[in-house]
């Protein structure tokens, strides 16, 4: 704690010796579709679209440009390199697959979302696994967003449980900001058979708008039987009402086939999942001058069939795992400026979840009895309100607090306060402090399913407090963060049987720095270290990305170098630890005014490194293609 004070007086001193000067903008889209020059402006952390620095929560975003300019399919990749302290387990070239053995793990500050404790939002609404209650990484494909916010430190107040450690919103695709069509088409062939296809359209005429995309991707991945093939689409209609209402259906879905080989040292044959995710929403949204809210109806479901596989082929399982679940909700809510300077957002949040696991025999397709709770279904419901207040007491002072009141149907209610400052001593720069409470409720394999479940478990909670510093030059923008969690009540096994008796005790800091060094070259870094009491999987103690982006005529080019140290990979009495340095690069070269080829190289210096134990991860690889623009 000693160490974190001195972390504290370290930015204090930072805030002191800052100069004024400029601040960065980017475009967002108001109702009627025409681009508004904003200063920074997320919605996130609260809502309603709001200057970043009137917010004192830490939010990062990363546009559309950032995320397709490397072509890759999955968002995640993209996200580890931009947002400090957010690592992503990986298995292989392409692929996370899911169940025993499975990457995708989305890891923020030592809080991790195999748990469940990091949400995954689509357009503010919570995607995870009824059953599991973590999120689905293979469903989380770049076709799909528009940008990227990251909330780093618990969202509890605005979307519930499971958002204690942050959240990652997905911004879906935003229509076309004039009337017309546009396509495109990009298609990528590499190392290990590895195939990806992405098609998207996009549509604007008068006030209807549409987006379509589809995209398909294969690989047989650098070890014996670990093919991975997924292909899924993505839909959005809208329509602009009038000047101040409109409305949007989307749906997402996407099919993976996975294949797990096991580990080095415990080879698995036959070990294979089909699984599948969808999610549909439709909103009615209206944009007033002094309010603005929506009313929104949403689903996420899924259906898997998993084989175990076997460590002999000649004696195959006899079974498949099989699970449904969905979460279905409703959200309402309604922010506005009652008086100068101040918002205030009031919403009701439901959800029902539900999840049903079993097994059937491979001969029959029958439902097997399974003794000991190796099969359960379980329907939970989940109603809160909440209210969130902003006021800008001066023009270099703002205050914020929010309050949630949350009612399960099982582990009872539970109140979710945050409050937080933002202090601006010169126009360019901003100190904030935030104090929130995150909580996770029990998933359904914790309370119902196989032999350590409990159902008298409590929610987790846990309290975060931060200090951050931001600040933009003319040319320099970087910001320094800290960060101190404490929590209790975490769920762990003991003696067989999950309780409530685990701590989390962590804290850290991260710096985030943008310059640009040439008139065509722009440097990018990031950088975080994270000290933890309770030692967990696929957390590292440091991270660093540092990125060199090349824009000039009609040459792109991207090369990014990523330090991991100290990533746990085991904990406990085998406690395994492993650093690597991995080189990464991509480049395009626009040919005409609408083909591009473009070429990327992954792990170019051929480290040989594991992230999940026992699970090698591939030397150098490689990827190339053609983009096409219509």
């Amino acid at each position: 704690m000693k160490r974190f004070l001195g972390l504290v007086l370290l930015t204090c001193s930072v805030t002191l010796s800052s100069h004024a000067a400029t601040f960065n903008a980017f475009s967002a889209y108001g109702a009627d579709g025409d681009s508004l020059s904003l200063p920074e402006v997320v919605v996130t952390g609260t809502r309603n679209a709001v200057d970043v620095r009137h917010l004192p929560m830490t939010v990062t975003v990363v546009g559309r440009e950032t995320l397709t300019e490397q072509h890759q399919t999955s968002l995640l990749p993209t996200l580890m390199q931009q947002v400090p302290g957010l690592f992503v387990t990986s298995r292989a070239m392409m692929g996370y697959g899911v169940s025993t053995g499975a990457a995708g793990g989305i890891n923020l500050r030592g809080i991790t979302g195999d748990s469940g404790q990091l949400m995954v939002l689509i357009d503010g609404h919570p995607q995870y696994q009824g059953i599991y209650g973590h999120p689905i990484a293979d469903s989380y494909q770049t076709l799909m967003a528009e940008r990227v916010e990251v909330l780093r430190g618990p969202a509890s107040v605005l979307y519930g449980s499971n958002a204690m450690g942050g959240v990652i919103n997905i911004v879906t695709r935003q229509p076309l900001s004039r009337c017309g069509t546009a396509t495109n088409v990009n298609i990528g062939v590499g190392s290990y058979g590895t195939v990806q296809v992405d098609v998207s359209n996009q549509v604007r005429s008068g006030r209807f708008s549409s987006t379509v995309a589809a995209q398909y991707g294969r690989t047989d991945n650098h070890r014996p039987r670990m093919g991975f093939e997924q292909y899924g689409g993505y839909v959005k209609l809208a329509y602009d009402i009038n000047d101040h209402w409109n409305t949007y259906l989307d749906a997402n879905l996407t099919r993976f086939n996975a294949s797990y080989p096991g580990s080095e040292s415990s080879p698995l044959y036959d070990a294979d999942q089909w699984i599948t995710r969808g999610v549909v929403s439709a909103a009615l949204e209206n944009h007033y001058g002094c309010t603005s809210g929506a009313l929104s109806v949403y689903t996420n479901f899924g259906r898997h069939k998993i084989d175990d596989g076997t460590a002999d082929p000649a004696s195959p399982t006899q079974r498949y795992f099989r699970s449904k679940d969905a979460l279905t909700g409703i959200s309402l809510y309604q922010s506005a400026r009652l008086f100068e300077g101040n918002r205030v957002t009031v919403g009701i949040d439901y959800q029902h979840i539900y999840g049903n696991a079993y097994y059937t025999s491979k001969a029959t397709g029958d439902v097997l009895d399974t003794p000991n709770k190796q099969s359960g279904k379980s329907y939970r419901n989940e109603i809160a309100g909440y209210v969130d207040v902003r006021q800008d007491l001066t023009d270099w002072l703002t205050v914020d607090a929010g309050i949630r009141l949350d009612h399960h149907s099982i582990t009872g209610t539970e109140w979710i306060p945050q409050a937080g400052v933002v202090v601006r001593p010169i126009r360019t720069g901003e100190a904030k402090f935030m104090a929130s409470k995150g909580f996770r409720n029990p998933t359904m394999r914790e309370m119902y399913l196989y032999p350590p479940s409990n159902t008298d478990l409590e929610p987790e909670r846990l309290w975060n407090y931060e200090l951050s510093w931001r600040h933009r030059t003319s040319e320099l923008t970087y910001g320094l963060n800290l960060f101190y969690i404490k929590g209790d009540n975490m769920i762990q096994t003991v003696n067989r049987q999950n309780v409530n008796t685990g701590e989390i005790e962590n804290w850290g800091i991260e710096l985030e720095l943008k310059y640009p060094l040439l008139r065509c070259l722009n440097v990018t870094l990031n950088t975080s270290t994270l000290h933890m009491k309770n030692k967990i999987v696929a957390a590292p103690e440091a991270m660093s990305s540092l990125g060199l982006d090349y824009h000039c005529g009609k040459w792109t080019a991207i090369l990014g170098l990523q330090y991991i140290n100290n990533l746990y990979t085991a904990v406990g009495d085998a406690e395994t630890k492993d650093s690597f340095t991995l080189l990464n690069a991509s480049v395009s070269y626009a040919l005409t005014r609408n083909v591009s080829l473009w070429a990327r190289g992954e792990n170019l210096l051929a480290q040989k490194y594991e992230i999940n134990l026992g699970y090698p991860m591939p030397r150098a690889t490689f990827m190339g293609g053609v983009s096409l623009d219509f």
